[in-house]
């Protein structure tokens, strides 16, 4: 009896663990410091408990669901992955149809959770976040153009909206900056992975543009966007919702994340070096949002 109690309680931890693979759980935590630092910025280091932590839960729940779709409309290609081959779906230990009710199950919890605890206009971004991850990049682009993150970044960049109009219930010209960081940055920063798992997506057939382009020709186009990036940060100083801290802190991780970027560029096909890129790049934009939390302290003093 015990045997049968123990398979079975390993089965059902094993079944969670599947639907939790499912939500690509690593890339969400990033998306949720974006989210907090729009908050902490639009509250002017003044935010709510509950506000806070709801509208962090709500976003999650949104990317999950939008996570989750995207591993059963990939789950072809991530078959012929290396990196992906084991995920549920691709590896028939979950099949599509509850995974799908998974992820809208997903989708409207975060819609309520939005919509009751911060307002209509959050809810509605976050839902916009997830249809045009689906649709527009995973959907259309992610297949037909070496261009496809570039447009699809724009999915990315939606968490800061979220929390900045769960704060404030509308958007501007701060707001819109926030989402050109993110934007900007997505390009270099999934170059970066692409170029050194480019095998895989040749196996797989999808466009990446060091797949299509060559790995010297991706670099020059991430140099533009990380220069792009690093200008669009200094924005938010002269636009008032940053100080002096924030100044200094974007400009001296911005000019070390170009750094890195040329010496990418000089020697675009050592892949260690596009991983160590990718990695710092994860690290930039904490930092960087992390940056935003400690300037805003200055209200409070």
């Amino acid at each position: 009896m015990q045997q049968a109690d123990l398979k079975l309680d390993s089965s059902w931890q094993n079944r969670v663990a599947d639907y939790v693979q499912l939500t690509k759980p690593r890339i969400i935590s990033l998306l949720l410091i974006t989210t907090a630092g729009a908050m902490w910025l639009a509250g002017r280091g003044h935010v709510d408990p509950v506000l806070l932590l709801t509208t962090i839960l709500g976003g999650a729940l949104a990317a999950c669901s939008a996570n989750t779709f995207n591993c059963v409309i990939d789950r072809d290609i991530d078959q012929l992955m290396e990196r992906t081959r084991n995920r549920p779906l691709p590896a028939g230990r979950l099949q599509p149809g509850p995974a799908i009710v998974f992820g809208v199950f997903l989708a409207g919890a975060s819609f309520v959770t939005l919509a009751t605890f911060a307002n209509l206009l959050s809810a509605f971004l976050a839902q916009l976040g997830i249809l045009f991850y689906v649709l527009v990049y995973s959907f259309w682009l992610k297949r037909t153009t070496p261009q496809n993150i570039v447009i699809g970044g724009a999915a990315g960049a939606i968490p800061p909206l979220v929390g900045w109009a769960a704060v404030t219930g509308r958007l501007d010209w701060s707001a819109l900056a926030l989402f050109m960081i993110i934007f900007l940055w997505t390009p270099p920063h999934f170059w970066a992975l692409a170029m050194f798992i480019g095998e895989d997506y040749r196996k797989a057939g999808v466009p990446m543009l060091p797949v299509v382009a060559g790995n010297r020709a991706t670099t020059q186009q991430m140099f533009f966007y990380t220069v792009a990036t690093v200008v669009v940060t200094l924005l938010l100083f002269p636009l008032g919702v940053t100080g002096w801290v924030y100044l200094v802190g974007a400009l001296g991780l911005g000019l070390v994340f170009i750094q890195r970027m040329v010496r990418l560029m000089g020697r675009p096909d050592d892949l260690e070096e596009a991983r160590s890129l990718f990695r710092f790049s994860i690290f930039y934009l904490m930092l960087l949002f992390v940056t935003i939390g400690v300037d805003s302290i200055r209200f409070l003093l």
